[in-house]
């Protein structure tokens, strides 16, 4: 781990748990780009970690500290994610500069920081999240081609195969935890990106219905 720190930090509400994990990706065309802008104080904008393709993984911010990765966001009832939340950047250029797999070595890195992060803070499963999860009309990352099975199955995070018989897509997308305030075909891509990769609609289908109720019962 390489150490360089970010002065975009402030101190986190007291009383405030860490209880939310949440995933990006850069989505610039380098790492050292991303760093030097997570570093700089007019962007006014840090990360806690980043986790380069090789796997490096740089230290920002303090995990008592909160950084400033999430912007406006929410989560099953809790607002202002970054109060409680540890953020992590992948390096990836994202979908505006070359959207692409996220490497072996990079997955292997993220894994086991995600494990260490785990094993300091109450963060159930549920609540390792990706930025489009908590910000739905604004973000797409870490995005279709980020492995959240796999990662699961290392023990990070949530998955499932499961689908169910279709009931309220919107209510039953609002109890796993997304905004329906916002548009709905934000709300069920953001889902779709998550739990239905290949299948990107924006849409509330037949297929996306099914896979919504299924993930909503085996959570």
């Amino acid at each position: 781990m390489i150490f360089s720190p970010s002065p975009n930090f402030d101190a986190r509400p007291e009383g405030a748990p860490i209880d939310h994990l949440v995933l990006h990706y850069t989505g610039m065309l380098s790492a050292k780009a991303a760093i030097d802008r997570l570093r700089d104080p007019a962007a006014k904008v840090s990360a806690h970690y980043v986790v380069d393709e090789d796997g490096t993984v740089y230290a920002l911010v303090d995990e008592d500290k909160r950084a400033w990765h999430a912007g406006v966001s929410y989560w099953r009832g809790v607002k202002q994610l970054n109060d409680r939340s540890i953020g992590i950047e992948i390096v990836n250029p994202g979908h505006e500069w070359g959207y692409c797999a996220f490497p072996e070595a990079q997955m292997l890195a993220l894994r086991d920081l995600c494990l260490g992060i785990l094993s300091r803070h109450p963060i159930p499963a549920r609540n390792v999240v990706g930025h489009s999860d908590i910000a739905p009309d604004r973000k797409q990352d870490p995005g279709e081609l980020f492995d959240w099975q796999w990662l699961a199955a290392q023990g990070v995070g949530f998955w499932t195969d499961a689908f169910g018989e279709p009931g309220d897509l919107m209510q039953d997308l609002a109890a796993i935890g997304y905004d329906v305030s916002l548009p709905e075909a934000a709300v069920i891509t953001a889902f779709q990106r998550r739990f239905l990769p290949g299948w990107l609609s924006g849409v509330g289908d037949e297929v996306t219905r099914k896979r919504v109720v299924g993930v909503l019962k085996r959570l």
